[in-house]
């Protein structure tokens, strides 16, 4: 679980690093892989917790 839980960590500032610089097309692309890697793990977390 805390692994997990820095994983999700790791996305949200990865996407938080991007953010601002979305006149950048690269910076784009890379928000939008993030968003997508972070919604795995909320889906992964959401299994997790329940146990």
């Amino acid at each position: 679980m805390e692994k997990l839980t820095a994983q999700i960590k790791d996305q949200l500032a990865a996407i938080l690093a991007d953010i601002d610089k979305l006149e950048n097309k690269a910076a784009k692309a890379r928000v939008r892989k993030a968003t997508l890697a972070l919604e795995k793990l909320g889906k992964e977390y959401r299994k997790v917790s329940v146990k």
